[in-house]
């Protein structure tokens, strides 16, 4: 195919950020034709190219056809997301599924439930402070590895890998865990830690800098497991199923697009969402998540996905109990749409 964290901050005011209008067919056009729009607010984990087939939907004019005037916002980390969506600052947030089982365990009534899977592997990069023709993982025994936060996919998924490998996370390497998300980047090109695990652009722009070199992918390495995924509180999905099932179908038509055309085309569509990055860059990166197959050709969050979810957790020492997939998934709207 081609193509704990509970939200122990809820009293953190979201502040918003990386606004997004709705592309070719925007709220404009369809109010002057006398279409009712709705207005949802989408809070993203972070704004990369690795969520490409989102991008299209919205420049593309996707949400707009179906009668969505989207605002979207960056959150910059899960925990962010998830509170803005608990306290209404959001209507849908679009992040790690784990977020919403710790929220779930939490007790929260109002929990969130996942109704789209987007991306099907890791989006991150092992990079290396020197080049490495033969990379293999028993090479970060006795390293500093500049890692994520903990409870997060992209440590969990990293840590899923060591142990593929027979590499324990805890005694045969160090894994910094204490720089902010985002910021681990700078933090290798201003000489901390021999290896980093990076998301696009930044993997790429450490290569082009030349402070970094790509050995290893995370979603090859890991193989296919549920990485991100949308979701609203159950009340939201309950009082606005039509809001929802919309919202799908023009995420549905952005997978679509996704499966067929290419990473240069794929590129030319989102480059507007990446302003600051030029347009041979990013058909790089596309194409690098292209390759590795990062993107479902539907959105069904499949029960087998969700239980391979809670055995990273579990491994990784972050689930106390297991959730029920029917409590937390809802699969209607992407088979309606596909």
């Amino acid at each position: 195919m081609k193509k704990k964290f509970i939200a122990s901050a809820l009293a953190f005011i979201l502040l918003a950020a990386s606004f997004t209008g709705c592309g070719k067919k925007d709220a404009a056009t369809q109010e002057e034709s006398g279409e009712t729009m709705t207005e949802v607010t989408l809070n993203e984990v972070a704004h990369s190219i690795f969520y490409a087939p989102m991008y299209v939907a919205i420049e593309e004019g996707y949400f707009a056809e179906e009668g969505i005037d989207l605002t979207l916002v960056t959150g910059f980390g899960a925990d962010k997301t998830m509170t803005a969506v608990l306290t209404g600052e959001a209507d849908i947030g679009f992040m790690g599924s784990e977020a919403s089982i710790y929220t779930y365990l939490g007790g929260t009534d109002d929990f969130v439930v996942n109704f789209a899977q987007l991306t099907q592997r890791a989006g991150n990069f092992l990079v290396s402070r020197e080049p490495i023709d033969s990379f293999s993982w028993d090479m970060l025994k006795g390293t500093d590895v500049l890692g994520g936060r903990a409870g997060g996919m992209p440590e969990m998924v990293f840590e899923y890998i060591l142990k593929k490998n027979g590499i324990d996370p805890k005694t045969d390497l160090s894994i910094d865990q204490s720089i902010e998300f985002g910021s681990t980047a700078a933090a290798f090109s201003g000489g901390q830690g021999d290896f980093t695990v990076e998301f696009e652009p930044h993997a790429t722009l450490l290569e082009q800098k030349g402070d970094g070199y790509v050995v290893a992918s995370l979603g090859e390495d890991s193989g296919y497991v549920p990485y991100t995924a949308f979701s609203a509180r159950k009340s939201y999905i309950d009082a606005n199923p039509d809001v929802i099932r919309a919202f799908t179908a023009a995420l549905q038509k952005g997978m679509d697009y996704v499966q067929n055309h290419t990473p240069e085309e794929i590129a030319a569509v989102i480059q507007p969402q990446f302003e600051e990055t030029d347009a041979e860059t990013i058909t790089a990166i596309v194409t690098r998540y292209y390759d590795q197959d990062s993107w479902k050709d539907n959105l069904i969050f499949e029960e087998d996905a969700f239980t391979l979810l809670q055995n990273i957790l579990e491994e990784a020492g972050e689930l106390e109990k297991r959730v029920p997939y029917e409590d937390l998934v809802n699969t209607s709207f992407a088979e309606e749409v596909k």
